[in-house]
């Protein structure tokens, strides 16, 4: 697909006026490094000689690490524990100039996944969660944030891990609030949604939706082989849910977008490498979003949201994309000039 290189350089030159508020699962990815030089004599186990560890935002907060990195403001939504976890979890947001007015200290532990990587290879990953649909105080607190805040922000995305954050009486209220203020102010604020098969009912009246290409085949009930049935899945997830648009990511063979009324959009992949995919939804639901938010066409959007997935499957580990990175992606030729022409 032809891109206009000039009209989404000025996209990402928006990104900075642009407000993205985040809902869903909070998850802190701690990450242990080391090597890997015999087997443990006690089972057939590989033993690990760690050399360092990472802690980073996860879930719906390396959604936040993604829009914020990229230029955009960005407040999170979500529960975290009163825990070490939760403190560190608040740390790293402070790094980042975050604010941290939408997170509810919950009953439940602050989600924390763990990965052990030797020789840029996962050898195991253990998390440490309670799953389940927040108490009614935790809930209100949520609601309660949402009422007062939410027409202070460009974009909304729901980032559901299936942790129990995003629950039906949340998206009844988030969609009662969003049409409220379409009706008093004409401005639509667009909801991305980066959903999970299970929960797809609850995303009913989205702008867009953002599964993978498994997750489109599970909700769709079909199974995706060709341009085909890619296009039929597209199709019977937009009529299921009534959104405006469907975006597929599909890996190595890029993207798909469907959109209300056109034909499907196929969009190459940029990846050259691909060495981690973790975290690579959420950098697509948050490049999308700032691009809506910043104007942009949905296929502009789409386009811009498919460069940043090409630069973060090529970092190890729990990643986010930097504005510079975006830039230089839509026309590597051009360097440091902002003068350059259209590809």
């Amino acid at each position: 697909m032809r891109m206009n290189t000039k009209v989404l350089k000025d996209a990402i030159d928006r990104f900075a006026d642009a407000r993205i508020l985040v809902i869903g699962d909070i998850i802190v990815d701690q990450f242990i490094w080391g090597n890997v030089s015999r087997i443990s004599p006690e089972a057939p186990v590989p033993v690990v000689n760690v050399n360092r560890e990472e802690l980073l935002l996860g879930g719906s907060a390396n959604v936040l690490a993604n829009i914020t990195s990229l230029g955009g403001s960005c407040s999170l939504c979500g529960i975290i524990g009163a825990d070490a976890m939760g403190e560190e979890l608040l740390h790293l947001m402070g790094k980042v100039g975050a604010s941290t007015d939408g997170l509810i200290q919950g009953m439940r532990p602050t989600t924390l996944k763990t990965r052990v990587v030797a020789q840029g290879q996962q050898v195991v990953r253990y998390d440490r969660e309670k799953i389940g649909p927040p108490s009614r105080e935790t809930l209100t607190a949520l609601l309660d944030y949402l009422t007062a805040r939410l027409g202070d922000f460009d974009a909304v995305i729901v980032s559901d891990y299936a942790k129990g954050v995003v629950n039906e009486q949340l998206m009844i209220h988030l969609h009662r609030l969003l049409e409220q203020l379409r009706r008093e102010t004409s401005r639509p604020i667009p909801l991305i949604v980066d959903p999970k098969p299970v929960n797809l009912h609850r995303f009913v009246g989205a702008t867009i939706i953002t599964p993978n290409n498994v997750e489109a085949s599970r909700m769709s009930e079909m199974d995706i082989v060709d341009e085909q049935s890619l296009l039929a899945a597209a199709r019977q997830i937009q009529e299921d849910i009534d959104c405006q648009g469907v975006l597929i990511t599909r890996g190595e063979a890029g993207m798909a977008l469907l959109e209300k009324g056109q034909e499907l959009v196929t969009i190459d992949t940029m990846a050259k490498e691909v060495y981690d995919v973790t975290g690579a939804g959420d950098t697509v639901a948050a490049t999308l979003a700032l691009g809506l938010a910043a104007g942009c066409s949905m296929t502009d959007a789409a386009i811009l949201a498919n460069h940043a997935a090409g630069i973060v499957v090529g970092k190890v580990g729990t990643a986010s994309v930097s504005r510079d990175e975006l830039v230089r992606t839509l026309n590597p030729e051009m360097g440091n000039n902002p003068e350059a022409g259209n590809e």
